[in-house]
């Protein structure tokens, strides 16, 4: 039956309709969190069109690890703005925020991740939109809300300081060593992904009802969510929740251990029939009835936990990664050797379904990525374009959303709400770019 349903899902998808065909989303984001979750709505099919303010448009442009670019963009940048349209439109101006505006009326959803009043200031917040279209979708995404203490004090926060004020930091780290930072950015993304699963119940309410609705996010209280377990434990316990390394503190043995070739594996084998099986790969088919260990909750405890993942350790540096998982295949646990991000992308797994795949964008050239994580029969997201200078698509969206006239849009530049692409300082296509890839004639 899968083989059958996925056969040729590749080749396939790009001639299938997408899963949110039809709607239009306007983004005012900026870095990370916001524009994150019009770029899991695009590759959905969504028409997201990209608002930045020139010339230098979204921070994200130069986040880039290490000082590394990409075609001239931070390559996080790059990952999640494919599929977008841009228009480099000055906010600042009163003429952009007729255009916005314009572009407001006939919008599904707007999302922004600007300070708290930001959008209100420019005339442009859900109070002001939703007279002229009462049935539009708004989101606003924060660090920490758009009302309550840290609001009102307008206090500034990124992935990094989430992660630190959640706790989620705290918990990530060693006993007795200082916080660790997960150097990925976890809150933007887990909190643009909440944002995008509201946004599909509010299209889906005002499917039922004809009614549009604001919705506000805080990345911290998204990542918070995350966090499963700790609360609930604080308040049964009375007992702060501690930080436990590569620990699974919920699910015994769970850890990662250090192979003969100094490469590390995780294992894991929380059922009887799991343990039973490690014990047995071991050679030591008695401990799966050692009164020690006779059941999991048992093993939770903190003599027997320590016990039995010491005896795991010491096996496991007997073996290389590659040998302990043929043993998990054979007898019924969990392993997987820790791979390095180059191991990952070659990966002939992940390279047959087609998720590490190679990109071929008109405009950046070629280059591997991986695509939506989710696959759907009948309408898959896809990866279409990538991304794009300021403003690229100026004319594009104001002469077919719009309906402006070259006198319109040269108006429009003139007083400066539009800036223009080929004049902004960097940002510039390659050289051999000729302007004729006909990304927009579909």
């Amino acid at each position: 039956m899968a083989e059958e349903t996925w056969q040729n899902y590749k080749g396939k998808k790009h001639s299938k309709p997408s899963p949110l065909e039809g709607i239009k989303v306007l983004e005012v984001c900026t870095l990370l969190l916001g524009p994150a979750g019009p770029g899991f709505a695009a590759e959905m099919g969504a028409e997201v069109i990209k608002c930045e303010i020139p010339p230098m448009g979204d921070t994200c442009r130069d986040l880039t690890p290490f000082g590394y670019l990409f075609r001239e963009q931070g390559p996080a940048f790059a990952h999640m703005n494919t599929n977008k349209y841009w228009l480099g439109l000055d906010l600042h101006k009163p003429e952009a925020r007729k255009v916005f505006k314009e572009l407001a009326a006939t919008a599904d959803v707007i999302e922004d991740n600007l300070r708290p009043g930001v959008m209100e200031r420019w005339n442009v917040g859900y109070r002001q939109i939703k007279e002229i279209n009462p049935g539009i979708i708004y989101i606003s995404k924060n660090g920490f809300g758009q009302w309550g203490q840290y609001a009102e004090e307008n206090r500034p926060s990124n992935d990094g300081a989430s992660q630190g004020f959640s706790g989620y930091a705290w918990l990530s780290s060693f006993p007795g060593q200082p916080p660790l930072k997960s150097r990925l950015y976890i809150c933007d993304n887990y909190g643009a992904l909440t944002g995008e699963l509201a946004i599909l119940a509010a299209l889906h309410y005002r499917q039922r009802t004809g009614k549009g609705q604001f919705i506000e996010l805080s990345q911290t209280e998204a990542i918070m969510r995350a966090m499963t377990w700790v609360w609930p434990y604080q308040q049964i316990t009375g007992e702060v929740a501690m930080p436990a390394g590569n620990r699974d503190v919920s699910i015994c043995p769970a850890d990662t251990f250090r192979c003969i070739d100094d490469n590390f594996v995780a294992i894991a084998a929380p059922t009887p029939v799991e343990f039973r099986g490690l014990c047995t790969a071991m050679g030591k088919p008695e401990l799966a009835s050692d009164p020690r260990f006779k059941d999991h909750l048992t093993r939770l405890q903190e003599d027997n936990a320590t016990e039995i993942l010491k005896v795991i350790a010491d096996w496991a540096r007997t073996k290389t990664p590659k040998e302990i998982e043929k043993l998990a295949e054979e007898h019924g646990f969990a392993a997987s050797h820790i791979c390095t991000t180059k191991e990952v992308v070659e990966d002939k797994h992940f390279r047959a379904r087609g998720f590490m795949t190679e990109v071929n964008d008109p405009m950046l050239g070629k280059y591997f990525d991986h695509e939506f994580p989710v696959m759907m029969s009948k309408t898959p997201p896809k990866v279409k374009w990538g991304c794009r200078p300021v403003g690229f698509d100026n004319e594009y969206v104001l002469k077919h959303t719009l309906g402006k006239s070259e006198d319109d849009i040269k108006k429009l530049y003139e007083c400066g709400a539009l800036g223009k692409w080929a004049d902004m300082p960097t940002r510039r296509p390659p050289s051999n770019w000729d302007g004729k890839a006909g990304l927009h004639t579909a």
